[in-house]
Protein backbone atom coordinates (compact mmCIF):
# COMPACT_ATOMS: atom_id res chain seq x y z
CA UNK A 1 0.00 0.00 0.00
CA UNK A 2 0.97 3.66 -0.71
CA UNK A 3 2.10 5.58 1.92
CA UNK A 4 -0.59 8.47 2.96
CA UNK A 5 0.26 11.50 1.59
CA UNK A 6 0.49 14.44 4.04
CA UNK A 7 -2.16 17.21 3.63
CA UNK A 8 -0.80 20.49 1.74
CA UNK A 9 -0.43 23.27 4.53
CA UNK A 10 -1.95 26.25 3.77
CA UNK A 11 0.20 29.03 2.36
CA UNK A 12 1.53 31.79 3.93
CA UNK A 13 0.29 35.31 4.19
CA UNK A 14 3.81 36.87 4.63
CA UNK A 15 1.48 39.90 5.29
CA UNK A 16 -0.86 38.34 8.04
CA UNK A 17 -1.60 39.71 11.64
CA UNK A 18 1.89 38.65 13.12
CA UNK A 19 4.02 40.12 9.76
CA UNK A 20 7.17 40.95 12.17
CA UNK A 21 6.71 39.02 15.08
CA UNK A 22 9.76 36.48 15.72
CA UNK A 23 8.85 34.56 18.77
CA UNK A 24 10.42 31.96 21.02
CA UNK A 25 7.61 29.08 22.02
CA UNK A 26 8.32 27.94 25.87
CA UNK A 27 7.59 24.43 25.28
CA UNK A 28 6.57 23.47 29.15
CA UNK A 29 2.82 23.64 30.58
CA UNK A 30 1.22 23.08 27.29
CA UNK A 31 0.10 20.05 24.88
CA UNK A 32 2.73 19.27 22.33
CA UNK A 33 -0.30 18.91 19.58
CA UNK A 34 -1.50 21.82 20.86
CA UNK A 35 1.92 24.03 20.56
CA UNK A 36 2.38 22.38 17.29
CA UNK A 37 -0.61 23.72 15.67
CA UNK A 38 -0.06 27.49 17.52
CA UNK A 39 3.37 26.96 15.82
CA UNK A 40 1.70 26.62 12.90
CA UNK A 41 -0.48 29.38 13.05
CA UNK A 42 1.70 31.58 14.02
CA UNK A 43 4.13 30.76 10.59
CA UNK A 44 1.41 30.80 8.51
CA UNK A 45 -0.03 34.62 9.63
CA UNK A 46 3.09 36.25 8.46
CA UNK A 47 5.15 35.23 11.95
CA UNK A 48 8.35 33.34 12.53
CA UNK A 49 10.13 30.48 15.01
CA UNK A 50 13.18 31.45 16.51
CA UNK A 51 14.90 28.99 19.24
CA UNK A 52 16.00 30.48 22.60
CA UNK A 53 19.64 30.96 21.10
CA UNK A 54 18.69 32.74 18.18
CA UNK A 55 19.64 36.17 19.19
CA UNK A 56 23.59 34.92 19.40
CA UNK A 57 23.25 33.42 15.67
CA UNK A 58 22.45 36.95 14.99
CA UNK A 59 18.49 37.25 14.31
CA UNK A 60 16.60 39.13 16.92
CA UNK A 61 13.46 37.50 19.15
CA UNK A 62 10.56 39.98 19.86
CA UNK A 63 8.08 38.05 21.51
CA UNK A 64 8.17 34.99 23.98
CA UNK A 65 5.16 32.84 24.66
CA UNK A 66 4.83 30.96 27.50
CA UNK A 67 1.77 28.97 29.66
CA UNK A 68 2.88 30.95 32.74
CA UNK A 69 5.08 32.38 34.76
CA UNK A 70 6.69 29.33 36.29
CA UNK A 71 6.92 27.00 33.15
CA UNK A 72 9.05 30.43 31.72
CA UNK A 73 11.34 30.25 34.16
CA UNK A 74 11.92 26.74 33.79
CA UNK A 75 13.25 27.20 29.99
CA UNK A 76 14.88 30.79 30.74
CA UNK A 77 17.47 32.05 32.99
CA UNK A 78 16.78 35.26 34.81
CA UNK A 79 20.30 36.61 33.08
CA UNK A 80 18.49 36.08 29.94
CA UNK A 81 15.14 37.89 31.03
CA UNK A 82 17.08 40.58 31.87
CA UNK A 83 18.82 40.67 28.81
CA UNK A 84 15.67 40.72 26.58
CA UNK A 85 14.14 43.38 24.89
CA UNK A 86 11.03 42.05 23.92
CA UNK A 87 7.36 41.19 24.99
CA UNK A 88 6.88 38.29 27.00
CA UNK A 89 3.08 37.18 26.36
CA UNK A 90 1.06 34.17 27.44
CA UNK A 91 -0.41 31.97 25.09
CA UNK A 92 -3.60 33.46 25.67
CA UNK A 93 -2.44 36.53 23.22
CA UNK A 94 -2.03 34.43 20.50
CA UNK A 95 -5.17 32.13 21.04
CA UNK A 96 -7.61 35.02 21.12
CA UNK A 97 -6.02 36.87 18.09
CA UNK A 98 -6.57 33.73 16.37
CA UNK A 99 -10.40 34.09 17.18
CA UNK A 100 -10.70 37.68 16.64
CA UNK A 101 -8.55 37.17 13.40
CA UNK A 102 -6.43 40.84 14.29
CA UNK A 103 -3.33 41.49 16.33
CA UNK A 104 -4.26 42.52 19.63
CA UNK A 105 -2.61 44.49 22.65
CA UNK A 106 -0.33 42.61 24.44
CA UNK A 107 -0.77 44.94 28.04
CA UNK A 108 -3.52 42.83 28.99
CA UNK A 109 -1.60 39.27 28.18
CA UNK A 110 2.18 40.22 29.50
CA UNK A 111 3.89 37.64 32.13
CA UNK A 112 4.71 39.55 35.27
CA UNK A 113 7.30 36.40 36.85
CA UNK A 114 8.91 39.57 38.73
CA UNK A 115 7.00 37.40 42.12
CA UNK A 116 8.76 34.19 41.14
CA UNK A 117 12.54 36.40 42.19
CA UNK A 118 11.33 37.18 45.29
CA UNK A 119 12.77 35.69 48.08
CA UNK A 120 10.34 33.21 49.94
CA UNK A 121 8.93 33.82 54.14
CA UNK A 122 10.56 30.20 54.47
CA UNK A 123 13.88 30.35 52.99
CA UNK A 124 16.04 27.62 54.01
CA UNK A 125 19.64 28.11 55.57
CA UNK A 126 20.77 28.40 51.62
CA UNK A 127 18.89 30.90 50.83
CA UNK A 128 19.44 33.42 48.40
CA UNK A 129 17.84 36.74 50.11
CA UNK A 130 16.37 39.63 47.91
CA UNK A 131 17.66 38.92 44.25
CA UNK A 132 17.78 41.68 41.73
CA UNK A 133 14.13 42.04 40.36
CA UNK A 134 13.49 40.74 36.50
CA UNK A 135 12.25 43.36 34.56
CA UNK A 136 8.72 43.43 33.09
CA UNK A 137 8.00 43.06 29.82
CA UNK A 138 7.83 46.16 27.45
CA UNK A 139 4.40 46.48 27.68
CA UNK A 140 3.73 46.23 31.13
CA UNK A 141 3.01 49.88 32.81
CA UNK A 142 1.22 49.20 36.16
CA UNK A 143 3.26 51.42 38.46
CA UNK A 144 0.72 54.51 39.26
CA UNK A 145 4.04 56.85 39.18
CA UNK A 146 4.48 56.25 35.62
CA UNK A 147 1.00 57.76 35.00
CA UNK A 148 2.01 60.97 36.30
CA UNK A 149 2.12 63.63 33.42
CA UNK A 150 4.40 66.50 33.24
CA UNK A 151 3.87 70.10 32.98
CA UNK A 152 4.62 72.87 30.50
CA UNK A 153 2.95 74.78 27.40
CA UNK A 154 1.43 72.57 24.58
CA UNK A 155 1.47 73.21 21.07
CA UNK A 156 -0.26 71.45 17.68
CA UNK A 157 -0.57 67.75 17.50
CA UNK A 158 1.90 65.81 15.24
CA UNK A 159 0.10 62.77 14.29
CA UNK A 160 -2.76 64.33 12.19
CA UNK A 161 -3.21 66.07 9.50
CA UNK A 162 -2.27 69.78 9.52
CA UNK A 163 -3.41 73.16 8.80
CA UNK A 164 -0.52 74.58 6.88
CA UNK A 165 -0.65 72.86 3.67
CA UNK A 166 -0.42 73.24 -0.04
CA UNK A 167 -3.98 73.39 -1.78
CA UNK A 168 -2.53 70.21 -4.13
CA UNK A 169 -2.09 68.20 -0.90
CA UNK A 170 -4.62 67.15 1.35
CA UNK A 171 -2.91 65.57 4.26
CA UNK A 172 1.10 66.28 6.15
CA UNK A 173 2.29 66.72 9.34
CA UNK A 174 0.82 68.96 11.51
CA UNK A 175 3.76 70.16 13.44
CA UNK A 176 6.16 70.67 10.56
CA UNK A 177 8.54 68.23 11.45
CA UNK A 178 9.48 65.59 9.06
CA UNK A 179 8.94 62.23 9.44
CA UNK A 180 13.20 60.94 9.61
CA UNK A 181 14.39 57.20 8.91
CA UNK A 182 13.26 56.41 12.50
CA UNK A 183 15.73 53.28 12.03
CA UNK A 184 15.85 50.71 15.25
CA UNK A 185 19.71 50.86 15.97
CA UNK A 186 22.35 48.81 18.36
CA UNK A 187 24.22 50.23 20.68
CA UNK A 188 26.62 48.72 23.64
CA UNK A 189 25.89 49.51 27.59
CA UNK A 190 28.77 49.62 29.63
CA UNK A 191 27.72 46.05 31.24
CA UNK A 192 27.93 44.96 27.21
CA UNK A 193 24.24 44.26 26.81
CA UNK A 194 22.45 45.84 23.98
CA UNK A 195 19.92 48.46 24.18
CA UNK A 196 17.69 49.75 21.22
CA UNK A 197 17.92 53.57 20.18
CA UNK A 198 16.06 55.83 17.74
CA UNK A 199 18.48 58.71 16.98
CA UNK A 200 19.44 59.54 20.63
CA UNK A 201 16.49 58.64 22.31
CA UNK A 202 17.06 55.35 24.58
CA UNK A 203 14.31 53.35 24.95
CA UNK A 204 15.72 50.90 27.53
CA UNK A 205 13.82 49.50 30.21
CA UNK A 206 14.95 51.36 34.10
CA UNK A 207 16.83 49.19 36.38
CA UNK A 208 13.44 48.92 38.04
CA UNK A 209 11.68 46.76 35.75
CA UNK A 210 9.49 49.42 34.48
CA UNK A 211 9.20 51.31 30.76
CA UNK A 212 11.55 53.94 30.20
CA UNK A 213 9.28 56.67 28.60
CA UNK A 214 11.15 59.77 26.46
CA UNK A 215 10.20 62.64 28.78
CA UNK A 216 12.93 64.90 28.02
CA UNK A 217 13.17 68.03 30.46
CA UNK A 218 12.60 70.47 27.17
CA UNK A 219 14.01 73.57 28.40
CA UNK A 220 14.78 74.95 25.15
CA UNK A 221 11.80 75.25 23.33
CA UNK A 222 12.41 78.38 21.66
CA UNK A 223 14.99 76.49 19.86
CA UNK A 224 13.10 73.00 18.90
CA UNK A 225 10.35 74.95 17.67
CA UNK A 226 12.04 76.93 15.31
CA UNK A 227 13.92 73.64 14.00
CA UNK A 228 10.68 72.08 13.80
CA UNK A 229 9.67 74.95 11.06
CA UNK A 230 13.30 74.62 9.80
CA UNK A 231 13.35 70.58 8.77
CA UNK A 232 10.35 71.72 6.02
CA UNK A 233 11.92 75.08 4.85
CA UNK A 234 14.82 73.59 4.33
CA UNK A 235 13.56 70.47 2.59
CA UNK A 236 11.33 72.74 0.29
CA UNK A 237 14.77 74.24 -0.73
CA UNK A 238 16.03 71.26 -1.78
CA UNK A 239 18.49 71.11 1.23
CA UNK A 240 17.92 67.55 2.53
CA UNK A 241 20.96 67.56 4.08
CA UNK A 242 19.94 70.70 6.43
CA UNK A 243 16.87 69.66 6.95
CA UNK A 244 17.52 66.15 8.28
CA UNK A 245 20.31 67.72 10.81
CA UNK A 246 18.19 69.98 12.55
CA UNK A 247 15.59 66.74 12.51
CA UNK A 248 18.18 64.85 14.50
CA UNK A 249 18.98 67.84 16.54
CA UNK A 250 15.55 68.05 18.37
CA UNK A 251 15.70 64.95 20.57
CA UNK A 252 19.36 66.33 21.41
CA UNK A 253 18.32 69.84 22.66
CA UNK A 254 14.93 68.44 24.08
CA UNK A 255 16.89 66.36 26.19
CA UNK A 256 19.67 68.84 27.96
CA UNK A 257 19.15 69.85 31.11
CA UNK A 258 19.86 72.87 31.20
CA UNK A 259 18.48 76.34 29.53
CA UNK A 260 20.98 77.64 26.57
CA UNK A 261 22.12 80.76 27.50
CA UNK A 262 25.61 80.89 25.78
CA UNK A 263 27.46 79.67 22.94
CA UNK A 264 29.64 77.73 25.00
CA UNK A 265 27.19 75.42 26.32
CA UNK A 266 26.54 73.73 22.99
CA UNK A 267 30.48 73.31 22.30
CA UNK A 268 30.53 69.29 23.13
CA UNK A 269 26.56 68.53 21.96
CA UNK A 270 26.35 65.09 20.35
CA UNK A 271 25.70 64.39 17.08
CA UNK A 272 25.61 68.02 16.29
CA UNK A 273 27.97 69.86 13.53
CA UNK A 274 29.79 72.37 14.11
CA UNK A 275 28.15 74.76 11.92
CA UNK A 276 24.83 73.61 13.43
CA UNK A 277 26.18 74.38 17.36
CA UNK A 278 26.84 77.81 16.18
CA UNK A 279 23.36 78.17 14.87
CA UNK A 280 22.11 76.64 17.59
CA UNK A 281 23.41 79.36 19.74
CA UNK A 282 22.02 82.03 17.23
CA UNK A 283 18.75 80.72 17.43
CA UNK A 284 18.75 80.75 21.03
CA UNK A 285 18.90 84.76 20.90
CA UNK A 286 16.36 84.90 18.22
CA UNK A 287 19.19 85.98 15.58
CA UNK A 288 18.39 83.46 12.81
CA UNK A 289 14.73 84.59 12.27
CA UNK A 290 15.83 88.43 12.96
CA UNK A 291 18.51 88.64 9.97
CA UNK A 292 17.77 85.96 7.76
CA UNK A 293 15.36 87.35 5.19
CA UNK A 294 14.43 84.21 3.47
CA UNK A 295 13.86 82.16 6.28
CA UNK A 296 11.94 85.13 8.06
CA UNK A 297 9.45 85.56 4.90
CA UNK A 298 9.00 81.74 4.00
CA UNK A 299 7.99 81.26 7.61
CA UNK A 300 5.53 84.48 7.32
CA UNK A 301 4.06 82.65 4.13
CA UNK A 302 3.64 79.07 6.13
CA UNK A 303 1.20 80.83 8.42
CA UNK A 304 -1.19 81.38 5.52
CA UNK A 305 -3.88 78.60 5.59
CA UNK A 306 -2.93 76.47 2.24
CA UNK A 307 0.59 77.82 1.68
CA UNK A 308 3.36 74.72 2.87
CA UNK A 309 7.18 75.17 2.80
CA UNK A 310 6.97 74.23 -1.42
CA UNK A 311 4.38 77.16 -2.35
CA UNK A 312 6.08 79.62 0.42
CA UNK A 313 9.61 79.36 -1.04
CA UNK A 314 7.96 79.44 -4.86
CA UNK A 315 6.80 82.44 -4.00
CA UNK A 316 9.80 83.82 -2.53
CA UNK A 317 11.49 83.51 -5.49
CA UNK A 318 8.86 85.20 -7.72
CA UNK A 319 10.00 88.42 -5.84
CA UNK A 320 7.02 88.23 -2.40
CA UNK A 321 8.40 89.60 0.67
CA UNK A 322 5.20 90.88 2.45
CA UNK A 323 1.25 89.54 2.61
CA UNK A 324 0.67 92.87 0.32
CA UNK A 325 2.77 91.16 -2.37
CA UNK A 326 0.76 87.76 -2.20
CA UNK A 327 -2.24 89.48 -2.48
CA UNK A 328 -1.52 90.28 -5.80
CA UNK A 329 -0.82 87.61 -7.03
CA UNK A 330 -3.49 86.15 -9.03
CA UNK A 331 -2.12 82.22 -9.20
CA UNK A 332 -3.43 81.45 -5.43
CA UNK A 333 -5.89 78.59 -5.38
CA UNK A 334 -9.30 79.52 -3.75
CA UNK A 335 -8.13 78.20 -0.37
CA UNK A 336 -5.07 80.23 -0.56
CA UNK A 337 -6.83 83.33 -1.30
CA UNK A 338 -9.37 82.37 1.72
CA UNK A 339 -6.33 81.65 3.96
CA UNK A 340 -4.78 84.86 3.39
CA UNK A 341 -8.26 87.17 2.82
CA UNK A 342 -8.51 85.88 7.06
CA UNK A 343 -5.18 85.97 8.28
CA UNK A 344 -5.75 88.38 10.83
CA UNK A 345 -9.31 86.46 12.29
CA UNK A 346 -7.36 83.49 12.02
CA UNK A 347 -4.68 84.30 14.17
CA UNK A 348 -6.87 85.59 17.27
CA UNK A 349 -7.45 82.28 19.72
CA UNK A 350 -10.77 81.98 21.31
CA UNK A 351 -11.64 81.84 24.31
CA UNK A 352 -12.24 78.55 25.81
CA UNK A 353 -15.86 79.04 27.30
CA UNK A 354 -16.87 79.84 23.73
CA UNK A 355 -15.29 76.51 22.21
CA UNK A 356 -17.48 75.16 24.75
CA UNK A 357 -20.31 76.51 23.33
CA UNK A 358 -19.52 76.04 19.82
CA UNK A 359 -19.16 71.97 20.77
CA UNK A 360 -22.47 71.53 22.11
CA UNK A 361 -23.97 73.35 19.07
CA UNK A 362 -21.86 71.09 17.04
CA UNK A 363 -23.26 68.10 19.45
CA UNK A 364 -26.58 69.13 19.18
CA UNK A 365 -26.77 69.39 15.19
CA UNK A 366 -25.19 66.16 15.02
CA UNK A 367 -27.48 64.24 17.28
CA UNK A 368 -30.50 65.84 15.06
CA UNK A 369 -29.30 64.17 12.49
CA UNK A 370 -27.80 61.20 13.72
CA UNK A 371 -28.72 59.99 17.35
CA UNK A 372 -26.24 58.22 18.97
CA UNK A 373 -23.16 60.30 17.19
CA UNK A 374 -20.00 60.58 19.34
CA UNK A 375 -18.69 64.44 18.72
CA UNK A 376 -15.79 65.82 20.85
CA UNK A 377 -13.88 68.69 20.32
CA UNK A 378 -9.67 67.70 20.55
CA UNK A 379 -6.80 69.88 20.58
CA UNK A 380 -5.74 72.22 23.22
CA UNK A 381 -9.40 72.56 24.44
CA UNK A 382 -9.41 68.85 25.39
CA UNK A 383 -6.17 69.46 26.94
CA UNK A 384 -7.62 72.23 29.13
CA UNK A 385 -6.18 75.08 27.46
CA UNK A 386 -8.17 78.64 28.40
CA UNK A 387 -8.11 79.64 25.19
CA UNK A 388 -7.16 77.37 21.36
CA UNK A 389 -5.81 78.64 17.95
CA UNK A 390 -8.98 76.21 16.19
CA UNK A 391 -11.45 73.63 17.02
CA UNK A 392 -10.35 70.27 16.00
CA UNK A 393 -13.57 68.24 15.95
CA UNK A 394 -13.34 64.04 16.01
CA UNK A 395 -16.34 62.27 15.23
CA UNK A 396 -17.52 58.97 15.31
CA UNK A 397 -20.33 56.27 15.47
CA UNK A 398 -20.55 53.13 18.27
CA UNK A 399 -21.96 50.95 15.63
CA UNK A 400 -19.36 51.23 13.05
CA UNK A 401 -21.06 51.65 10.41
CA UNK A 402 -23.77 55.48 11.04
CA UNK A 403 -20.85 57.36 10.62
CA UNK A 404 -20.70 56.53 6.61
CA UNK A 405 -21.87 59.67 4.95
CA UNK A 406 -22.84 61.73 7.64
CA UNK A 407 -20.69 64.46 7.28
CA UNK A 408 -22.37 65.84 4.13
CA UNK A 409 -25.29 66.10 5.95
CA UNK A 410 -23.69 67.82 8.99
CA UNK A 411 -22.14 70.23 6.95
CA UNK A 412 -24.96 71.03 5.02
CA UNK A 413 -27.25 71.77 8.62
CA UNK A 414 -23.80 73.93 9.82
CA UNK A 415 -24.54 76.06 7.30
CA UNK A 416 -27.96 76.64 6.74
CA UNK A 417 -27.60 78.05 10.25
CA UNK A 418 -25.05 80.40 8.93
CA UNK A 419 -22.12 78.70 11.36
CA UNK A 420 -19.75 76.95 8.52
CA UNK A 421 -18.78 80.23 6.30
CA UNK A 422 -16.02 79.08 3.57
CA UNK A 423 -15.02 75.91 2.83
CA UNK A 424 -11.52 74.80 2.57
CA UNK A 425 -10.83 71.12 1.92
CA UNK A 426 -13.73 68.30 1.75
CA UNK A 427 -12.95 65.03 1.12
CA UNK A 428 -15.46 61.86 1.81
CA UNK A 429 -13.63 58.60 1.90
CA UNK A 430 -16.21 56.85 3.84
CA UNK A 431 -18.98 55.57 0.90
CA UNK A 432 -16.06 54.20 -1.47
CA UNK A 433 -13.68 53.03 1.71
CA UNK A 434 -10.84 54.67 0.71
CA UNK A 435 -8.31 56.16 2.40
CA UNK A 436 -9.19 54.26 5.41
CA UNK A 437 -12.66 55.41 5.19
CA UNK A 438 -11.94 58.53 7.00
CA UNK A 439 -13.85 61.92 5.98
CA UNK A 440 -12.25 65.21 6.10
CA UNK A 441 -14.07 69.26 6.22
CA UNK A 442 -11.52 72.05 6.96
CA UNK A 443 -13.24 75.26 6.72
CA UNK A 444 -13.92 78.54 8.82
CA UNK A 445 -16.89 79.04 11.31
CA UNK A 446 -17.95 82.01 13.08
CA UNK A 447 -19.36 81.97 16.60
CA UNK A 448 -23.07 82.86 16.81
CA UNK A 449 -23.69 86.93 16.30
CA UNK A 450 -20.05 87.35 15.22
CA UNK A 451 -18.42 87.83 11.82
CA UNK A 452 -14.82 86.95 13.32
CA UNK A 453 -13.30 83.69 11.08
CA UNK A 454 -11.94 80.65 13.25
CA UNK A 455 -10.58 77.57 11.47
CA UNK A 456 -12.32 74.43 12.04
CA UNK A 457 -11.25 70.87 11.40
CA UNK A 458 -14.19 68.03 11.26
CA UNK A 459 -12.68 64.68 11.01
CA UNK A 460 -15.27 61.46 11.17
CA UNK A 461 -12.94 57.91 11.98
CA UNK A 462 -14.82 55.08 11.78
CA UNK A 463 -14.76 53.25 15.21
CA UNK A 464 -11.96 51.01 15.18
CA UNK A 465 -9.79 54.17 13.73
CA UNK A 466 -11.59 56.76 16.19
CA UNK A 467 -8.85 55.99 19.50
CA UNK A 468 -5.96 56.79 17.08
CA UNK A 469 -7.74 60.48 15.45
CA UNK A 470 -8.73 61.15 18.50
CA UNK A 471 -5.44 60.73 20.17
CA UNK A 472 -3.71 62.20 17.17
CA UNK A 473 -6.24 65.54 17.79
CA UNK A 474 -5.57 66.21 21.00
CA UNK A 475 -2.23 66.33 20.75
CA UNK A 476 -0.10 67.89 21.94
CA UNK A 477 2.94 68.10 19.49
CA UNK A 478 5.48 66.66 21.32
CA UNK A 479 3.88 63.79 22.80
CA UNK A 480 2.75 62.91 19.41
CA UNK A 481 6.41 62.94 18.23
CA UNK A 482 7.54 60.47 21.02
CA UNK A 483 4.65 58.09 20.59
CA UNK A 484 5.48 57.91 16.85
CA UNK A 485 8.85 57.30 17.44
CA UNK A 486 8.56 54.25 20.46
CA UNK A 487 6.15 52.73 17.80
CA UNK A 488 8.47 53.05 15.36
CA UNK A 489 11.46 51.74 17.37
CA UNK A 490 9.02 48.55 18.46
CA UNK A 491 8.24 47.81 14.61
CA UNK A 492 4.91 50.03 14.59
CA UNK A 493 3.96 52.92 12.33
CA UNK A 494 1.48 55.29 14.16
CA UNK A 495 -0.88 57.83 12.56
CA UNK A 496 -4.26 59.26 12.83
CA UNK A 497 -5.72 56.23 10.92
CA UNK A 498 -4.58 53.57 13.48
CA UNK A 499 -1.19 51.96 15.22
CA UNK A 500 -0.06 49.91 12.18
CA UNK A 501 2.33 46.94 11.68
CA UNK A 502 5.66 48.28 10.07
CA UNK A 503 6.53 46.52 6.70
CA UNK A 504 9.88 45.67 5.61
CA UNK A 505 12.06 46.27 3.06
CA UNK A 506 14.25 43.77 0.94
CA UNK A 507 16.87 44.58 2.90
CA UNK A 508 15.12 44.86 6.29
CA UNK A 509 14.70 48.48 6.84
CA UNK A 510 11.81 49.66 7.58
CA UNK A 511 9.61 50.97 4.65
CA UNK A 512 5.98 51.85 5.58
CA UNK A 513 3.23 50.64 7.25
CA UNK A 514 1.56 47.40 6.32
CA UNK A 515 -2.44 47.07 6.16
CA UNK A 516 -2.38 45.09 9.40
CA UNK A 517 -3.63 47.34 12.21
CA UNK A 518 -3.86 46.49 15.96
CA UNK A 519 -7.53 46.61 17.41
CA UNK A 520 -6.94 49.62 19.72
CA UNK A 521 -10.50 50.45 20.85
CA UNK A 522 -9.44 53.60 23.50
CA UNK A 523 -7.01 55.78 23.64
CA UNK A 524 -5.21 53.65 26.08
CA UNK A 525 -5.24 50.80 24.17
CA UNK A 526 -2.36 52.60 22.09
CA UNK A 527 -0.40 53.66 24.94
CA UNK A 528 -0.22 50.27 26.60
CA UNK A 529 0.68 48.58 23.30
CA UNK A 530 3.72 51.05 23.04
CA UNK A 531 4.71 50.92 26.83
CA UNK A 532 3.88 54.45 27.56
CA UNK A 533 1.80 55.27 30.59
CA UNK A 534 -1.29 56.32 29.92
CA UNK A 535 -1.99 60.08 29.86
CA UNK A 536 -5.16 62.08 31.04
CA UNK A 537 -5.82 64.49 28.11
CA UNK A 538 -4.96 67.48 30.44
CA UNK A 539 -1.65 65.80 31.45
CA UNK A 540 -0.56 65.64 27.74
CA UNK A 541 0.36 69.36 27.82
CA UNK A 542 3.97 67.97 27.61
Amino acid sequence: MAPKRKPAEPPRDAEGIFRGVSAFFVPHGVQSRRLEVWKQKLVQMGGRLEKKDADAKGARINHVLAADAKALLRELTADWLHRFQGSVVSFDWLEECLKSGERLPEHKFTINYEEEFKPKKAAGAGGTGASNPAKRSKMSSEDPENHKGTGGQGVKKELATGEHQDASTHVHDGSGVQKGPGQLAHSQTSSGDTKDTVGSLDIEEASSGEPTTYAPPDLNRNITEIFGKLINIYRAMGDDRRSFSYYKAIPVIEKLPFKIESGDQVKNLPTIGKSLKDHVWKLSKLEHFENDEKVRTVSLFGEVWGVGPATALKLYDKGHRTLDDLRKDDSLTYAQRTGLKFFDDIRQRIPRHEVSEMEKLLQDVGKDILPGVIIVCGGSYRRGKSSCGDMDIVITHDDGKSHVGFLPKFVQRLKDINFLREDLIFSINSIEGTDSGVDTYFGLCTYPGRELRHRIDLKVYPRNRYASGLLAWTGNDVLNRRLRILAESKGYVLDDTGLYLATQSSGGKRAGRSEAIVNCHEEKDVFDTLGFPYLEPHERNL
